[in-house]
Order: structure tokens, then sequence, then C-alpha cells
């Protein structure tokens, strides 16, 4: 079954008469802001702010991070929101002098290994227990797919952070182009911490 959703007949929905759009990642994660209501709401890499602007109504506050200027122009105005224009490493320093509790995280900048470890290790320390960090493009269908334009090496990011989960759980969704799922947290029940 996944080798077929992963095929370049790919992607059906549940009826399976027309193609799952290769966006499929954002309404998981629109599903997930719903269900878990994130008092902070974070994204790395906005592109035309397509899921930010989807996150809005269910987020207290939400930051979206990103080096091109043009991407804020695409954000949707409101109290609960703000552009960052910069890279990830400048906000993460702006949150080392002033600290925020992230709920939600979505990494999806520079796609290089290098570049998604960094992300990981930067933020990981500003994301509240039991919060939720996600990671784009980290199931590419094929080798065409790895080009740096697309999913680049993220996948090998997850296969680093794989080996050692002490302090949080991994799970990705084999389907092109790939979301993986990251929980910190050092005991299973959120209660119990």
């Amino acid at each position: 079954m996944i080798e077929e959703l992963n095929s370049n007949k790919f992607l059906y929905n549940k009826e399976g008469s027309e193609k799952l759009k290769e966006t499929w990642h954002e309404d998981l994660i629109d599903f997930l802001g719903g269900l878990i209501r994130p008092k902070l709401y974070v994204e790395l890499g906005l592109f035309h702010c397509d899921l930010f602007n989807r996150m809005i109504p269910h987020a207290e506050k939400l930051i979206g991070v990103d080096m091109n200027p043009v991407a804020g122009n695409f954000m949707q105005q409101s109290e609960k929101v703000r552009f960052f224009n910069g890279t990830t490493q400048q906000f993460v320093q702006e949150l080392q002098e002033n600290p925020l509790q992230i709920d939600l995280l979505f990494i999806d900048a520079d796609h290089a290994k290098e570049a998604v470890l960094q992300d990981f290790y930067d933020y990981f320390p500003f994301v509240a227990p039991h919060g939720l960090i996600l990671f784009h493009d980290t199931h590419p269908r094929d080798n065409w797919m790895m080009q740096r334009a697309l999913c680049d090496t993220a996948f090998q990011a997850i296969e680093e952070l794989s080996k050692d989960t002490t302090e949080y759980e991994l799970m990705t969704i084999p389907v092109n182009p790939g979301l993986t799922l990251c929980r910190k947290r050092k005991k299973q029940l959120s209660w119990h911490e």
C-alpha cells in the first residue's frame, strides 16, 4: 500500500478517484493544530504562508520565520501573528534573549541535513514538555525528490535524531514528501512529568 501511495500514479484520496494533494501534510498539521490548540505556534520557512494562515484559528500566538521578506506579504493580518524576517539562527538568538515556550514547531526552512539538525537542536530547549515538532520533506519518494530545492537530505537528519531518543520520540509518515512528528518528553504520560 505505501508503495502505491509513493508511486508516480500516486496519492489517491479515500474514494480512490482523485489525486491526494502533495500538500497533504498541511491538512494533517491543520488538524493537529485544531486538536492541540497551541498557545504558541512557530513555523520555520513560510514560502507563501499557506499552512501558517490555516493555523491562525487554532493558536493563541503565531510566529513565522523566513529569510525572504516577500514571505511576510502573504501572511494574514491578525493581532496573533508576527513575521520575523531573518534566518532561523537569527530568530533563535532572539529567543535566547527573550525566551518563549513553543507548543507546536514546524521545521520547513533549509532541508539540508545539517540545517535541519541545527534547527532541531537550537529550538528544542524552547519547546514545551510534550510539545510537538514537525519536520517536512523527510520521506522523498525517489532520488529525484532529493534535489536541493525539494526534500534535499532532511531524511538523513531524522536518521541521525533516531539514534538517541531519550528526550523525545519520532515517527515518520512514509508518504511523499514525508512528515515526521516528534514529541518532546521524558515520561510517556504528560501528567507524570
